[in-house]
């Protein structure tokens, strides 16, 4: 059992609130225990022999135990010396009692099993039996002050002239003592045993939950790992912590690791520029699951686990070769990983600190692995998607930068030459000015769309309202196309990925209308439609290619109609409809259930 004192998982510290709710709970069953206790007496009084001493005795654990709970319930907090002091009444009182109760065997024997309880629910194992040992004591003293003192020569009329009680001395007998004893030591060390167990559990939750609250995307992957890597160091003490992997698909290896800093500040994790030639030797020559190996004189000891944490035999040993003369160490630990389908790879802890016994710290190495794996995988995938992202939206800017305002500048660089010439001809330059100007005009609003695409979008169903019709005014500012936005909603309860997505599409609508339309009016309307929302966007211009209506599924296979509002809708989960009448306009129709599940987008 010296495991569960060894573990470094113990050394996490109990909550006080659960500290204050435990001994709420012990001190509600003590006075339940009590009343109990009384009726059982009102019921056969001659179970406490009819003595006022006992009637005394239990009249005051009664009260002790009414004022424990009245304190705790004032005070906020409960110190140790407190629960110690309170422990230590519950088990000299059943001892006490026993004297006035015809000897150990009473159904008060049961409060010696509250405070084995006692002692299991409040700390572990040794505390159980340590109160199991107290009581036992307290039980062999009692035999020996009233057998051999009380009961010596003349003894026993001078217990019923102080007690009025009779005590049967066979109840003290020595053989039925020591059955007593032995009943007690065994209940409290499985009492202490299941305690410790439920202790040891909620540690290993408390150490995954904090290692997986070390995993944030804002700390990227290598923050992550490093964040990881620190706490695995403060739990197994190793002198050096590796991680090598693998990406399926190139077959290429990657490989970090983080050392122990000299001082109290965390240790940096850093990848590895020389790369790692033999991967063989760190990913694949291992046994089981999980493995340690300690050389000592040149003679291996090893302990490797499977998946279910057997112990399997490991007979290769050159692979822990090769990394003795790689990385020096007396002793490592190595665990797998594996990354969805992209990565394989294995942790390597050199020269860890064992606080507990192996195999156990190992299985608990493999469950850590496995619950924090996932996580991190997710951050590597949003990392890399975020990435993707960036880049296709960076080359979407310098397409729009190339094909709109770099061209238009080209042409404004032009016709300024050929107005310089005509100027030295002095030929009339009126009409060139106004064309400049109005081509300079066009590709301002273009840059002004560009640039509100590329501003990030903070709006909620509180704003959307106002935003919308903001960026309709705004458009009819700059474009002089008579725009309204219409809505008979006072207030919204859409959900804040939904409100983003209706913004751009209203955005997007609006630049098509100024580029392609040739429109002179503009409307878009946002309605509630029986369980979804409608938005509608209107223009009386020149309209798409083809006429009718279309929906979503038409459009994709004929390759017409707005793919950007489409791929928009498509993100919340609508369905989008487009009327065109060619020179008499289009209509956009977009319904968005209100309490569906999107589709997951990054």
């Amino acid at each position: 059992m010296d495991r569960y004192r060894q573990s470094w998982r113990m050394r996490i510290p109990q909550d006080p609130g659960e500290t204050r709710r435990i001994e709420r709970w012990l001190a509600t069953a003590r006075v339940f225990l009590a009343v109990s206790t009384l009726v059982a007496i009102r019921m056969d009084p001659t179970e406490l022999g009819h003595s006022w001493a006992a009637y005394g005795l239990f009249v005051f654990y009664m009260a002790n135990g009414i004022l424990i709970m009245m304190l705790l319930r004032r005070r906020q907090q409960s110190t140790s010396a407190f629960r110690v002091l309170v422990h230590a009444g519950d088990i000299a009182w059943p001892a006490l009692i026993s004297i006035f109760a015809e000897g150990p065997r009473t159904p008060f024997f049961l409060f010696f099993f509250f405070a084995l309880a006692a002692a299991a629910y409040r700390w572990g194992l040794w505390e159980t039996l340590g109160t199991a040992a107290a009581e036992v004591a307290l039980l062999w003293f009692e035999n020996l002050v009233i057998v051999h003192v009380w009961l010596g020569p003349g003894g026993s009329q001078r217990l019923r002239a102080l007690t009025g009680l009779n005590v049967n001395i066979r109840d003290f007998d020595p053989q039925r003592l020591f059955m007593l004893s032995i009943y007690l030591l065994v209940m409290g060390l499985l009492l202490g045993y299941l305690a410790e167990q439920q202790k040891h559990l909620r540690a290993e939750k408390a150490v995954v939950t904090g290692t997986l609250s070390r995993v944030r995307v804002e700390a990227g992957l290598t923050g992550t790992i490093e964040q990881i890597f620190n706490e695995i160091m403060s739990m197994y003490g190793p002198s050096r912590v590796m991680i090598v992997s693998q990406e399926t698909r190139s077959r290429r290896v990657f490989a970090g690791e983080i050392s122990k800093p000299n001082g109290s500040a965390p240790a940096e994790f850093h990848w590895l520029e020389s790369g790692i030639r033999d991967a063989k030797t760190y990913l694949d020559n291992f046994p089981g699951e999980v493995c340690y190996a300690s050389v000592e004189r040149d003679e291996w000891k090893t302990l490797a686990l499977d998946e279910t944490g057997h112990q399997v035999p490991m007979t290769n040993l050159a692979s822990l070769s090769q990394l003795r003369q790689a990385h020096s160490f007396d002793s490592l630990v190595t665990v797998p990983f594996l990354f969805g389908g992209d990565w394989r790879g294995r942790l390597f802890l050199f020269n860890p600190s064992w606080r507990g016994e192996r195999q156990e710290e190992l299985r608990f190495l493999q469950d850590l692995v496995r619950q924090v794996g996932p996580a991190v995988y997710n951050v590597y995938l949003l990392h890399r998607l975020r990435r993707r992202a960036s880049a296709a939206e960076r080359a979407r800017f310098a397409r729009e930068l190339h094909d709109g305002a770099v061209q238009s500048l080209i042409a404004v660089e032009m016709q300024v030459d050929v107005l310089r010439r005509q100027a030295e001809a002095n030929r009339p330059i009126d009409g060139e000015l106004g064309r400049i100007q109005s081509l300079l005009r066009e590709e301002v609003l273009k840059l002004r769309e560009l640039m509100q695409q590329m501003k990030a979008i903070d709006v909620d169903s509180q704003r959307l309202l106002g935003v919308l019709k903001d960026a309709v005014e705004r458009f009819q500012r700059e474009t002089g196309i008579s725009a309204r936005f219409v809505t008979d909603l006072d207030e919204l309860d859409m959900r804040q990925r939904v409100c983003r997505e209706i913004l751009r599409i209203v955005q997007e609508g609006l630049v098509n209308v100024r580029k392609h339309s040739g429109a002179r009016h503009a409307l878009v309307r946002l309605a509630s439609v029986g369980d979804g929302w409608s938005l509608t966007m209107e223009d009386d211009g020149k309209g798409f290619s083809f006429s009718g209506r279309y929906n979503a599924q038409q459009m994709k296979e004929a390759g017409k109609g707005p793919m950007i509002i489409l791929e928009r809708v498509g993100l919340i989960g609508g369905e989008l409809t487009v009327e065109s009448n060619p020179g008499q306009g289009t209509r956009l129709e977009i319904i968005v259930p209100k309490n569906g599940d999107l589709p997951h987008a990054f």
